[in-house]
């Protein structure tokens, strides 16, 4: 019988961080789950200690990126949904799965789920709209750690690698705009991640907005991103953006951001 949730991560030479994430799942006091690593090809050692644990399997083989891997741990897993952790990320609190369990247990689709994510760089909780609108599909989607996907919505529309930062979020656009998901909120952290990734780096900001733009072109119309650009200059997103990351005013700026969210 196939378990009900599949836990992917992907990996290259993660060093002990990957204990570390695999560690936050082991916990579980939930476990009708399995973990798939999907590894390209570590040598320092730390994906062969994992593959005597029959909760874990181990899928090595080269990938032409993160989300080309993500792809291949996708088609590798069993389960009915699917969260994906990060090397260094790992579940809030040990009761997550059983949580999202029971609230899965009372929802009617076969869609999205998710929750909040705790920030280590910031020390701050960072809490995810109540309700997931056009706008906010623009400005800022659930972090994916803390999005349980029902498998089918990658078989039918997989991750598309020549996004090297936003494949996520195009996928995440392609539920809600082409296949009429209504992602619904599970009203608790899920997950705990580092910060500082890939599509956070300062280095890479150009690249990650020139993806967005596509993206956002794909799917949105003309008059709303021309409304949600104006809103943003409007509401001094720069200065939110720059609360938001600081380790002095995040705290405050997150408890803003929980009382005014819809």
């Amino acid at each position: 019988m196939n378990p009900r949730f599949s836990i992917l991560v992907v990996c290259l030479n993660p060093g002990e961080k990957l204990q570390e994430t695999i560690d936050s799942v082991l916990c579980q006091t939930y476990t009708d789950y399995e973990i798939v690593v999907k590894d390209g090809g570590s040598r320092d050692g730390s994906v062969e200690a994992l593959k005597e644990n029959e909760k874990i399997r181990v899928l090595v083989e080269k990938d032409k990126g993160i989300y080309d891997a993500m792809n291949q741990a996708i088609r590798e897993a069993r389960g009915e949904y699917l969260l994906f952790l990060n090397c260094g990320d790992s579940f809030y609190e040990k009761e997550v799965l059983k949580k999202t369990a029971a609230f899965l247990d009372r929802a009617a689709g076969k869609g999205i789920y998710y929750g909040d994510t705790f920030c280590e760089k910031t020390g701050h909780m960072e809490y995810a709209a109540k309700k997931i609108t056009p706008f906010v599909c623009f400005r800022n989607i659930p972090c994916h750690q803390a999005c349980f996907y029902h498998k089918s919505l990658f078989v039918k529309h997989p991750y598309e690698p020549e996004f090297k930062i936003r494949a996520d979020y195009e996928h995440f656009l392609w539920c809600f705009f082409e296949e009429k998901i209504q992602p619904e909120y599970l009203g608790f952290a899920v997950a705990g991640y580092e910060g500082d990734g890939f599509s956070e780096n300062k280095k890479n900001r150009a690249w990650d907005k020139r993806e967005h733009r596509i993206i956002t072109k794909r799917y949105l119309s003309p008059i709303q991103l021309v409304l949600y650009n104006a809103y943003l200059v409007i509401t001094l997103v720069p200065l939110r953006r720059f609360m938001a990351e600081s380790k002095v005013f995040s705290g405050i700026y997150q408890k803003i951001k929980a009382v005014f969210r819809k």
